[in-house]
């Protein structure tokens, strides 16, 4: 059985020691306090419409722009370490060809992942997954994609090794769930990390004839907190039923205003959005 994502109140923090908190961590539980009543912003792979995908420069500008989370995609090198990448491949967001996992992090820190975007971002990096943590920890919550697994044996271990070294495991300390297309990944996870919140991504190949079903539902309950499809896979009925299997739904991607009134319509829990600024209303 799933153990649902615990929130921090003020009243709690007081409890636990609130004068051993720093003042960004006070402001940013006290944000929280009020998630339930709030829709989530989560700027996808940072602020993506603005700057170069996952890397420093998105989601600073996510941060800035007032995002309740960063989504980030998370991969391995050839020697072992976690970076934050989209595709499998290094081509179309760096100056390198070829795969992630056959690059060491000194090879992949050597390539420029800004100018593809734009040449005012030349020079960005690819981040690693510790440095990303160690930035937004206490700042900003953060939505870990494991992107591509079946490539990379071992990587749930890694990834829940890194959040238990920074005491960052414990869902009422901070804002993280981690997510993927793959589902036996997820479940990979949540074994090893169990009070963890954890989200099933649903495509198009994941739901049966374009319809999320009440089976698939039920099987997600088991063990996610979250159902995050394509936002086309969503209408009013499929948002109440995830609502009735105590799940919540984060879609993905909008980039335009009439989505972004659509699904607040239809009740959803948040929206992934390359452009935060559509939600500057909230």
């Amino acid at each position: 059985m799933k153990k649902m994502f615990q929130r921090v109140t003020i009243l709690s923090i007081a409890a636990m020691g609130f004068f051993f908190l720093s003042p960004m961590e006070i402001a940013f539980a006290a944000q929280d306090n009020n998630y339930e009543n709030t829709i989530q912003l989560i700027a996808h792979r940072g602020s993506s419409g603005h700057a170069p995908e996952n890397t420093i420069a998105a989601y600073d500008l996510g941060f800035e722009q007032k995002a309740d989370y960063i989504e980030i995609d998370i991969q391995m090198t050839k020697d072992g370490e976690l970076v934050s990448i989209h595709d499998t491949t290094i081509d179309r967001t760096t100056d390198g060809t070829g795969s992630v996992g056959d690059y060491t992090l000194e090879e992949l820190r050597n390539l420029d992942a800004g100018s593809w975007f734009d040449q005012s971002f030349a020079g960005e990096k690819i981040p690693t997954f510790e440095e990303i943590l160690d930035r937004y920890r206490g700042k900003i919550g953060i939505l870990i994609e494991l992107k591509s697994p079946g490539l990379y044996p071992g990587v749930e271990q890694k990834v829940a090794n890194t959040l238990i070294e920074r005491n960052m495991d414990k869902p009422n300390n901070h804002k993280i769930v981690v997510q993927s297309f793959n589902h036996d990944s997820v479940k990979r996870f949540h074994d090893l990390l169990p009070s963890m919140p954890v989200g099933v991504l649903v495509g198009y190949g994941q739901a049966d004839e374009g319809k999320i079903t009440d089976e698939h539902l039920e099987e997600y309950a088991e063990y996610a907190d979250y159902v995050n499809p394509n936002k086309e896979l969503l209408d009013q009925d499929t948002v109440d039923r995830i609502h009735q299997n105590e799940l919540k739904t984060w879609p993905y991607t909008v980039v335009d205003q009439e989505w972004v009134d659509q699904l607040m319509e239809y009740g959803v829990d948040g929206i992934i959005t390359d452009y935060p600024e559509l939600m500057d209303f909230r």
